[in-house]
């Protein structure tokens, strides 16, 4: 968190709620653009847009007024998870486990070189 985004937060900022995975997001204490308030979220750890769940995303963008109740989930939602690509619990396709992957082309060397 820059420093500048701790004073906005610590003197206009109200903490309106946390997520499960310790994100907080707040709201500007006075209404600035077109009579709506601004809000923002502070990141648990690095900030990844994709941590912020899909209630809390409605919320931030006016979708939602109220701010989502995180106890409340029906019984077929499964827990959000963040982006995992580049990570070893990325989704790799059952005939690619494992797989090493081969280089199966030859570089292209201009002609006038005379190298092969």
């Amino acid at each position: 968190m820059s420093i500048s985004i701790f004073f906005r937060t610590f003197l206009r900022g109200r903490l309106v709620g946390e997520d499960t995975q310790g994100n907080k997001y707040y709201e500007d204490k006075r209404k600035m653009r077109y009579g709506k308030p601004r809000r923002w979220v502070i990141y648990k750890g690095f900030a990844e847009a994709s941590k912020i769940p899909s209630q809390w995303h409605g919320w931030l963008h006016f979708t939602t007024a109220e701010p989502p109740q995180t106890d409340h989930h029906y019984p077929w939602e499964k827990a959000h998870l963040p982006n995992l690509t580049g990570t070893p619990y990325a989704h790799k396709p059952k005939g690619l486990r494992g797989l090493i992957v081969r280089k199966v082309y030859e570089a292209w060397v201009p002609p006038e070189t005379g190298r092969k």
